[in-house]
């Protein structure tokens, strides 16, 4: 890797970091009462791994979760500080890594052109699916629920994630549209043709 596109790869890890913190400052809602707030902020995980791919999608969410750590109070409400990871919705902060990285795998792994109908459910299965596999068994066990009012509580994000997805693969598409070189070109399935050497005389 030349030290252009490794600076490159920098700057837009940090960026996106910066970018997931700044929607911190967006106060998160608790639906009746429920111990997980509802924040904007997995709408920029979801952003980070369609538009940087997995490696650095998964390393710029590493780094913000590392900031978070150092006591930088980037997270919703202005929570900072390693006792993040010990509340309640501390599965869904560990899981913004995974999140990002799985998305940005998927959708790295269909290539350019970035065709929204495939960004959706790429966006979906990480950012939903993966993150509340991740969150929801964190919540039952540090909210001292059972498993089932766990779920049924996140079940009140599911609308509201569901238009972030949509709006992450829209802005996707918009950014991949103006900086076409971000996603690797998807190599021809087709075989090549053979030619076959013409006879003139025949």
């Amino acid at each position: 890797m030349s030290s252009e596109r490794r600076t490159r790869d920098l700057a837009l890890i940090a960026t996106f970091a910066g970018l997931v913190g700044a929607m911190g400052l967006v106060p998160g809602v608790s639906p009746f009462g429920f111990p997980v707030p509802v924040t904007v902020q997995t709408l920029g995980v979801m952003i980070t791994g369609a538009v940087l791919g997995g490696r650095r999608g998964g390393l710029s969410m590493l780094l913000f979760l590392a900031l978070v750590a150092l006591g930088l109070p980037l997270l919703s409400g202005g929570r900072g500080g390693l006792g993040v990871f010990t509340g309640p919705s501390a599965g869904y902060v560990i899981g913004f890594p995974v999140a990002a990285f799985v998305i940005g795998t998927l959708v790295y792994r269909f290539g350019a052109p970035y065709r929204m109908w495939l960004g959706l459910p790429s966006i979906v299965f990480g950012g939903i699916v993966v993150l509340y596999c991740i969150g929801i068994p964190v919540t039952a066990w540090r909210a001292h629920l059972s498993l089932g009012e766990a779920i049924t509580g996140s079940a009140f994000f599911l609308i509201g994630d569901s238009v972030k997805a949509v709006i992450a693969t829209v802005v996707a598409d918009a950014v991949h549209r103006a900086v076409p070189d971000l996603l690797p070109r998807r190599q021809s399935s087709k075989p090549r043709a053979i030619k076959a050497s013409a006879n003139p005389s025949a």
